[in-house]
């Protein structure tokens, strides 16, 4: 199984994560443990309003708007309420736990796991229809899943349920037998590893799956998809809605499209979406420098304006008074953190030295401050069921301590200064001064420090085995709300550490322990029972200094003065949740 990194740029303008995130994402915000603001201010807490045009910009192209193949928070998030309806669903809500517990959306009610949490079904509501008055059926959620088995096709997409269903394996491919609904090699092994009786979906695994609903809610890759509607690899832009929109015309990459109102779609059947305008209208390739000045301005189209784009740190200045008032600073799921290499810094008191003298402060202020950061505690972000800073980390002063990381360095018998690489995602003006102060504390504490700035080599280098960097930059964000889209992926050196790639763990970290622990998470069959386990993992990595965080990011942008029921959704990556969005007209 492929596990797609959701990594961030750490220049000041925050970008949308290609992920979490992972599903990747940007930014977090305000104090560690809170989603942050859940509007932003008083425009945006009036009363919900139905009808109107609703804008929405964007910087970058989209690259896809297939369920399966979407692998953004941003894609997740806005298909989740636009077009592609899920059995189980995050609600709209800004409250840090009630935003990761799934409630039904298709399905009757939110699952129910047998088996050992081997076996999972869903009854589907009566009612719900696609775009055509058809209604969605058992089959067409069936269908959904297969296609992500179609690995020479439907590419890009999360793929955990490749290694999950209960499909035998190929021995020279390590894939399914099962190779998808175009080609259909091991058809038969997929259809009694998913079986429908009437409305009732079955999943049958090889292994439990306790959290099987909280995936089928974090991502699409569950969704169903009407077969007769499939273009196999033509599918990128197409769109066949059973959620409260349908795109008009066709999506333009680059420019965008227009959503309106899906008329088979029906709220008596969807107690999420209020599905407030009567059109969205997306538009592509506004630049943050460029449109966040019209916001500021709030003329024209401006006033009916959601955005992803972050406030530049040039236009800080600008939000005061009226303007403040309509801007959100949220933390987001994207956690950074630095990687020891394992291979190099042996002496465990050569990495704790590292992490006390650790300048988190100099590192947010030269990003662009409070607006663009929080401090990190652990390498998991708030919103993560068991979440808890970690006591080796959370002790420890956000401005570092030099002189006692000097002592402790000079104690480990290590010639000084102590060498360090310290390699990093470079390329801009801000990289270059965030790195450089983490740099200058090190320096202080008896460490001479090179700065290694990468740009498109930058994960080509930190992954390849036997690197030479002694510390890297990471950044992470869960795909559904569970540290087993966390811990696992980072830290267990069993699918990571081949002769050639460490995978996604970059420091080569291998620990017989954690990855015992790591198995004995996996074989709960309650959700809370393996947070539990995970943060017993989580103390000894800060124990051994596996990781050191550094910060979470924190999106900061502005909304035009007539947006209604904003909310800084978690559970939606903290993207614009236009399950609850609504324009004053």
């Amino acid at each position: 199984m492929t596990k797609k990194t959701k990594s961030i740029s750490v220049i000041a303008a925050v970008v949308a994560a290609t992920t979490l995130a992972a599903c990747g994402g940007s930014s977090s915000g305000g104090s560690t443990g809170s989603s942050g603001s859940a509007s932003g201010g008083s425009a945006n807490n009036a009363s919900a309003s139905k009808g109107g045009t609703l804008y929405y910009t964007s910087n970058k192209p989209r690259q896809t708007w297939d369920p399966q193949r979407t692998y953004t928070g941003e894609g997740i998030s806005l298909e989740g309420r636009l077009f592609s309806r899920s059995l189980v669903q995050f609600p709209v809500t800004s409250d840090l736990k009630a935003s990761s517990t799934p409630i039904p959306d298709l399905a009757t009610n939110t699952g129910t796991k047998s088996n050992g949490a081997k076996t999972w079904s869903f009854t589907l509501k009566d009612g719900v229809k696609w775009q055509d008055g058809s209604p969605i059926t058992c089959a067409d959620v069936k269908y959904g899943t297969s296609r992500t088995f179609a690995t020479d096709v439907i590419t890009g997409g999360p793929n955990y349920i490749l290694s999950y269903l209960n499909i035998p394996t190929d021995k020279k491919t390590g894939l399914p037998v099962y190779n998808g609904p175009y080609k259909k090699a091991g058809q038969s092994y997929f259809d009694k590893a998913v079986t429908c009786s009437g409305k009732t979906i079955t999943y049958h695994f090889n292994k439990a799956w306790p959290d099987f609903n909280l995936y089928l809610a974090a991502l699409r890759a569950g969704d169903p998809y009407k077969q007769s509607q499939d273009k196999g690899n033509n599918s990128n832009y197409t769109v066949f809605s059973d959620g409260p929109y349908k795109l008009q015309g066709t999506w333009t990459k680059g420019q965008g499209g227009t959503f309106v109102r899906n008329p088979e779609w029906s709220s008596k059947t969807d107690n999420i979406r209020k599905a407030l305008p009567d059109k969205i209208v997306f538009q592509e390739g506004v630049t943050p420098e460029i449109g966040v000045q019209q916001m500021i301005s709030d003329s024209g189209t401006a006033a009916n304006t959601v955005t992803t784009n972050a406030i530049p740190p040039a236009s800080f200045s600008q939000i005061t008074g009226a303007v403040a008032k309509r801007t959100i600073n949220p933390q987001s799921p994207f956690t950074e953190y630095l990687v020891p290499n394992m291979l190099r810094l042996k002496n465990p008191k050569v990495r704790e030295a590292l992490a006390i003298a650790l300048d988190k402060n100099a590192y947010i202020q030269a990003g662009g401050g409070s607006k663009m950061y929080a401090p990190a505690y652990t390498v998991t972000a708030p919103g993560i069921l068991g979440f808890k800073k970690n006591a080796t980390f959370s002790g420890l002063p956000d401005s570092g301590d030099p002189a006692k990381a000097k002592a402790l360095l000079k104690s480990a018998g290590v010639k000084m200064p102590y060498p360090i690489n310290l390699t990093y995602p470079g390329g801009t003006p801000t990289s270059d001064k965030q790195f450089g102060a983490i740099a200058a504390a090190w320096g202080q504490a008896g460490f001479k420090v090179t700065l290694n700035g990468l740009t498109d080599t930058y994960y080509n280098v930190v992954q390849k085995a036997g690197s030479t960097w002694d510390v890297c930059w990471g950044s992470w964000g869960a795909d559904w709300p569970a540290m087993s889209t966390v811990i696992p992926p980072l830290f267990d050196s069993r699918p990571n550490l081949t002769p050639t790639t460490t995978g996604q763990d970059y420091g080569s970290y291998k620990s017989a322990a954690v990855n015992k622990l790591i198995d004995k998470a996996a074989a709960q069959t309650d959700v809370n029972a393996a947070a539990k386990i995970y943060d017993q993992i989580d103390a000894i990595l800060g124990q051994d200094y596996a990781y050191i965080p550094l910060a979470i990011d924190k999106f900061y942008r502005i909304n035009g003065s007539n947006i209604t029921g904003y909310v800084n959704n978690p559970a939606e990556a903290m993207y614009p949740d236009l399950g609850g969005i609504g324009v004053k007209h």
